[in-house]
C-alpha cells in the first residue's frame, strides 16, 4: 500500500506525539534560528513589458511587481529548552537505520550539537555538512556570515541509509589534476556543499522567509533515505522538502504551526500537481 502524503498544522509538539515509532526513514528540520530578529520576504513577479524599466536577454524590457510580504519573529528566551523536546520526539519517530538532518547557523550549532549528543548519542553523530553560499550584505568589522551548518545524526551507527551511489556529481576545482574522463563525469560532493540561496526573481521563490534550496533537500533525500521511504520535516516552511520527497519517490509528512506556512506549501504543492492530505 502506497503511503499517503500528508500536511499537518499545528504546534510539532501537538503533533508528533500523534505519529508512530520508527515511522520515519529520514527526517529534515530547519527550525528558527534565534536570530532575535523578524524574518521576512516580499515575492517579486517579474513579466515582460514594453514599458518595462529593466533590461533583459536580447534587449527585452521586464516590469518587476512586489507581492504580499510574509514575516514572523525568529526569537526565543531558551532555544534549546524549546528545542529538546520536540528532538527527542524526532529520535522516536525515526527508523532503526534512519536519519535526521538539523539545519541551524553558526550561533546556536555549538548548543545544538551538544544536545542532540545527549539525545541521538554522541556515537551517532555522522557529520557536520556546510552548505556555503555567496550572496547577501557583507560585514565590514567581522568575516560575512555565508554559510549553514547542517548537523547529520543516525539512529543506530551500525545500520543506516547512504546511498553514495545516487549522489549527484560535481565539477572538480581543479579538474586539470585528474584524468579527462573523471573530469567530466565529476565528484561525490564532500562536507562542503557550495549552493546558492534561492534566486529572488526564480520560478522556485515561493516569497517564504528563509526559504531552502530544492538542489539541498533533493541530495539529502537522495542520499539518506530508500525509495519509497517516508520523510518527516516538522518544521516545514515552505514545503521544499516536500517536493524534494515526492520528485524522489518517497512520500512526506509536512507539519508547520504557521498558517501562512501551510497555505504557501499547499499552493506549492498543488501548482506542481503532488498529492497530499490535510491532516
Amino acid at each position: 500500500m502506497t503511503a499517503v502524503n500528508r500536511v499537518i498544522q499545528g504546534d510539532c509538539l501537538d503533533v508528533l506525539p500523534g505519529l508512530a515509532d520508527g515511522g520515519f526513514g529520514l527526517i529534515y528540520v530547519d527550525p528558527p534560528f534565534n536570530t532575535g530578529q523578524e524574518r521576512s520576504l516580499a515575492r517579486m513577479t517579474v513579466r515582460q513589458s514594453e514599458n518595462g524599466k529593466r533590461v533583459g536577454f536580447g534587449g527585452r524590457s521586464y516590469e518587476a511587481t512586489r507581492g504580499d510580504r510574509r514575516s514572523y519573529v525568529d526569537s526565543f528566551d531558551d532555544y534549546i529548552g524549546w528545542l529538546e523536546p520536540r528532538m527527542a520526539q524526532a529520535h522516536r519517530l525515526l527508523a532503526t537505520e534512519g536519519t535526521l538532518y538539523f539545519h541551524v547557523d553558526y550561533r546556536e550549532v555549538h548548543y545544538c550539537k551538544v544536545m542532540l549528543d545527549g539525545i541521538f548519542g554522541r556515537e551517532n553523530f555522522l557529520n557536520e555538512v556546510i552548505w556555503a553560499y555567496d550572496y547577501g550584505g557583507r560585514a565590514r568589522r567581522r568575516w560575512p556570515a555565508k554559510h549553514d551548518n547542517i548537523l547529520v545524526y543516525v539512529k543506530d551507527r551500525k545500520s543506516y541509509v547512504f546511498n553514495h551511489d545516487d549522489l549527484d556529481r560535481i565539477p572538480y576545482m581543479a579538474p586539470g589534476l585528474v584524468t579527462a574522463e573523471k573530469a567530466a563525469a565529476g565528484k561525490t560532493p564532500t562536507d562542503t556543499w557550495w549552493q546558492t540561496i534561492v534566486p529572488t526573481n526564480g520560478a522556485e521563490r515561493t516569497g517564504y522567509p528563509t526559504q531552502k534550496p530544492l538542489a539541498i533537500l533533493t541530495r539529502i533525500v537522495r542520499a539518506s533515505s530508500r525509495p519509497g521511504a517516508r520523510v518527516l520535516d516538522f518544521f516545514a516552511g515552505s514545503g521544499t522538502t516536500g517536493v524534494a520527497a515526492a520528485q524522489a519517490g518517497r512520500s512526506f509528512t509536512l507539519v508547520d504551526s504557521s498558517a501562512e506556512a501551510i497555505a504557501v506549501t499547499r499552493e506549492r504543492l498543488d501548482r506542481i500537481g503532488i498529492p497530499y492530505q490535510m491532516g
